[in-house]
């Protein structure tokens, strides 16, 4: 069969041969892009990562920006391998000393900062993005977290200029955090941390950055990512919309992963992948909608590839629309639609601020007070109505996929007891003085909760059961509505009562739930602003010991103290069941970390069967 193209290719040779003239060549037509479309479902702040702490911005950096280490795509249970490094890390004995060797030739994506000029990644890079983090001119979240590594010269370093009332000096000496070599980063501790590697995992927050980068666009910063990740900021519309482009400096990096043996996804997406070059894809633009409906529509019109998105699972009130009884739809399943379940290594949880004079304090009454409450909350109502079944009580801050995790503990902490309530409000002077239905405080002042919440359907339904579970036990509770930055904003500076939130693990480590209780980490990783010395000691003592049966005694007497204080009411561990079009080839949801864009391929001519 004679095709139009042969047909022309014909015409071409016959009047070539007849003027005695070259054969122009055919025009090619180019590949169609592959192009990844997701959502967020609450917006970004910054892709400073130095400036950042929300899931959503973090979701994005950690594509662009790259640590020495990452957790493995495919393995279970998570396993390191090298990035940007050479290798794995050398390690003293005593676990104070990491030597990390980075890959010569790894460069940073161009950009006008570095004069037209190809920009090698080198050691310094590393020692610059923590010193960026803790000076205070970038007033970091996350600033404490790293202060607690306890860097040899890192808080002298800022303390110089905090105490001095100058600029931080990137120029001085840091004793523990030298570029010894061009490629060679060396990080000196003053006390053991047997798993500093999670720190040198942490693309999203601690990539490396280059100074010059920095210093060319100053405070706009935040809107000029550059990293050496595989991809590079094309386009971004404050809260609405980002759009990542492949990064075309990218260094020669092929698909590879360890999963286990007898893990048949895992194998069956390696096989099809494997020796692939990164980035599978050529673009992500992602859709910040914040409401559930045009979620939902936006999937269902094939405007997204994806319901999977590491801030953006299935939202949960479709869920029997999409999942009735647990089981794909018929009308998505036809449409080739995949889905994807794993209980989420994260907690919801609502904290209460421990300097409030309403909830807060370690004052035995005000115990009893955040107890009631957390005993007065239907957490099951929550699964069953709100949830859609996608959740699991949780007993602890310590998430699954995590050191410290029993699936098979039982607290008070997901106790749902009016009336166990009521006695506890009544014995500790929670009492109706003036009977009008409502409980004053001991003092006979008014006694009610100002709840933080924002505007999105899904938060009304919260709200109602927050209320009817609080009027069952005689308590008033009033909500304030923001957008969720604006919420953020206000719980770093203390201003918030009471707010619901969640968060994902960053690592496979548990300590990293029970920093939310530490009390030098109070404003920042620490909301409720906790602080028990008793707590501290504990947690000190379980940064330094390595993984065994001494440190798991001290993480459940961890989760003792946080049940008994309260200061969090953790309500469930979320079950994320993700959903994905027939043309997006290789997901798989990562435990920590959020990356994993660069990992999976889009079959666009697919794509175009079944949207046209």
């Amino acid at each position: 069969m004679t095709t139009p193209r042969d047909a022309q290719r014909r015409r071409l040779l016959q009047a070539a041969a007849a003027a005695a003239l070259p054969l122009p060549a055919l025009a090619t037509q180019e590949p169609p892009r592959k192009v990844l479309r997701l959502l967020f479902a609450s917006a970004e702040t910054s892709f400073d990562p130095a400036r950042i702490s929300d899931l959503y911005s973090r979701t994005v950096t950690t594509h662009i920006f790259e640590a020495p280490y990452v957790y493995d795509h495919l393995a279970r249970p998570i396993r390191v391998r090298p990035l940007t490094a050479a290798g794995m890390p050398e390690v003293s004995n005593d676990f104070r000393t990491w030597v990390v060797r980075i890959q010569p030739g790894i460069h940073f994506a161009a950009d006008p900062a570095f004069g037209g000029r190809p920009r090698e990644l080198v050691a310094q890079d590393y020692v610059y993005a923590f010193q960026r983090v803790v000076d205070p001119a970038n007033i970091s979240p996350i600033q404490p977290g790293v202060m607690e590594l306890k860097i040899k010269g890192l808080a002298a370093a800022r303390d110089a200029a905090v105490k001095g009332k100058k600029p931080f000096d990137y120029e001085a000496p840091i004793e523990g955090l030298r570029a010894v070599d061009r490629y060679t980063l060396r990080i000196e501790l003053q006390e053991p941390r047997p798993r500093f590697i999670d720190t040198l995992c942490a693309s999203d927050l601690l990539g490396a950055q280059a100074r010059e980068v920095v210093e060319h666009y100053k405070e706009t910063i935040g809107e000029h990512p550059v990293g050496t990740g595989p991809f590079r900021l094309k386009r971004w519309r404050r809260s609405s919309r980002i759009i990542l482009e492949r990064n075309p400096g990218y260094r020669e990096l092929r698909y590879d992963a360890l999963p286990a043996p007898d893990d048949a996804e895992g194998q069956a997406i390696l096989a099809k992948l494997k020796g692939h070059r990164l980035p599978l894809i050529d673009e992500v633009d992602i859709a910040v909608i914040e409401e559930f409906q045009p979620q939902w529509l936006s999937f269902l019109n094939k405007q997204v590839d994806a319901l999977a998105t590491s801030a953006g699972p299935l939202p949960s009130q479709f869920a029997n629309e999409a999942a009735p009884g647990g089981r794909l739809a018929p009308n998505l399943a036809r449409q080739g639609v995949r889905m994807y379940t794993i209980l989420g290594s994260d907690n919801a949880f609502t904290y209460f601020n421990m300097l409030d004079p309403m909830v807060g304090g370690n004052a035995p009454a005000q115990v009893a007070l955040r107890r009631a409450i957390s005993l007065a909350y239907d957490v099951y109502e929550e699964i069953r109505l709100i949830r859609r079944g996608r959740a699991v009580p949780a007993q602890s801050p310590i998430a699954p996929h995590t050191t410290g995790y029993d699936p098979h503990l039982k607290t008070e902490m997901s106790d749902y007891d009016p009336a166990r309530a009521r006695a506890l409000l009544d014995l500790y002077g929670f009492v109706d003085r003036d009977g009008d239905g409502w409980r004053e405080r001991p003092d006979g002042s008014p006694l009610e909760l100002v709840m933080a919440t924002e505007p999105e359907h899904i938060y009304r339904q919260y709200n109602e059961l927050w209320k009817k579970s609080m009027t069952a036990v005689g308590i008033r509770i009033r909500f304030n509505t923001q957008q969720w930055p604006e919420n953020l904003k206000a719980a770093d500076a203390g201003k918030l009562m009471m707010w619901m939130l969640g968060e994902s693990s960053a690592s496979p480590d548990g300590q990293d739930a029970l920093a939310r209780f530490y009390g030098p980490l109070a404003g920042n990783n620490n909301l409720a602003r906790f602080q028990l010395g008793e707590f501290d000691r504990l947690f000190e003592r379980t940064q330094v010991l390595p993984d065994g049966p001494e440190r798991a005694a001290l993480f459940r007497e961890a989760q003792r103290i946080a049940v008994a204080y309260m200061p969090y009411k953790i309500h469930v561990h979320r079950i994320y069941t993700d959903l994905a079009y027939p043309w997006v080839i290789g997901f798989r949801r990562p435990l920590f970390g959020g990356q994993w864009w660069h990992m999976v391929d889009v079959d666009p001519t697919l794509r175009s069967e079944h949207v046209s």
